[in-house]
């Protein structure tokens, strides 16, 4: 299971509160400051939380762009490109560059790296469900889950006509989602950890309501934050939208622009595509620009 998302999230508390949670650790109990926001607002944690696959997620699709347009793709776009990570990794191999997310502090980071290390490229802020652009771009991508922040059907197809819009026709747009499976029950928890120098962070995130009848579900997600003076909590909840792999194929085909082409798991493995099928859970939809 994979919940990596880049766009910005409902918080249970956006005020700067602080609550004492008991834990423990081994055979020793401590206190950990909590902080209850949004982790979008605290781009330096995000950024190395979610980076971890940035070097396979690059090769996936530059891949892609070779195995399945006619001319290499130069122009790159991402909705809900959060801290830039796979942009400024795009602009340093010479690409064209540009993205979007909702978040200003989001943006501002990500427009920070540009800018100190030259590169002339810019995200903006802006609603991934009504937004234009002004040229067309030949790869789109959105590959960790963030498309599910958009809690409508009216919002999501809005979307996926906004990138057919922002995308040449032959283009690509490669949208990950993790999906709900039917047939096996879904994943509940996951956990990981990321280091870099002194900063480490532990991640958990879990499921916290997920109603039969409704298509909106909520997860639990907490950052524990550690350095050399500091140890503390960052608390939020995700807010998403969710999709069988039907309910997912009635979409696509619903925007009229986009037809799948091939699909993937998150292993980004272009060798070894999948069969989308309703115990399927994390896919990587490659979809092809169609039309005029």
């Amino acid at each position: 299971m994979r919940f990596l998302t880049t766009w910005n999230s409902t918080s249970a508390a956006n005020s700067r509160q602080k609550e004492t949670f008991e834990l423990n650790s081994k055979s020793e109990d401590y206190q950990i400051e909590t902080i209850n926001e949004s982790i979008y607002d605290h781009p330096k944690y995000y950024d190395l939380v979610f980076g971890a696959d940035c070097a396979a997620e690059i090769k996936f699709i530059l891949g892609c762009g070779n195995q399945y347009m006619k001319r290499p793709p130069q122009k790159f776009f991402e909705p809900a490109c959060g801290t830039g990570r796979l942009l400024y990794s795009l602009a340093k191999r010479g690409h064209t560059v540009a993205g979007l997310d909702l978040n200003p502090k989001a943006v501002d980071f990500c427009n920070a790296r540009f800018k100190r290390h030259g590169i002339e490229a810019r995200a903006f802020v802006a609603d991934m469900a009504d937004f234009r652009v002004k040229q067309r771009h030949d790869i789109a991508f959105n590959t960790i889950n963030s498309f599910r922040h958009l809690q409508t059907e009216t919002a999501a197809r809005e979307h996926l006509k906004c990138m057919g819009r922002a995308i040449r026709v032959g283009g690509l747009y490669l949208l990950g989602v993790h999906l709900t499976p039917t047939d096996v029950s879904p994943s509940e928890t996951e956990s990981w950890s990321a280091r870099r120098g002194h900063l480490s962070i532990n991640t958990h995130m879990w499921t916290k309501e997920r109603k039969k009848g409704s298509r909106i579900e909520r997860f639990g997600i907490q950052f524990d934050v550690h350095n050399p003076t500091r140890s503390f909590r960052i608390l939020d909840e995700l807010v998403l939208r969710r999709y069988h792999s039907k309910e997912m194929n009635r979409l696509i085909q619903s925007a009229g622009c986009w037809q799948t082409i091939a699909t993937y798991n998150f292993s980004y493995d272009l060798d070894d595509p999948i069969e989308v099928d309703s115990a399927t859970e994390d896919v990587v939809y490659v979809l092809k620009r169609t039309g005029r």
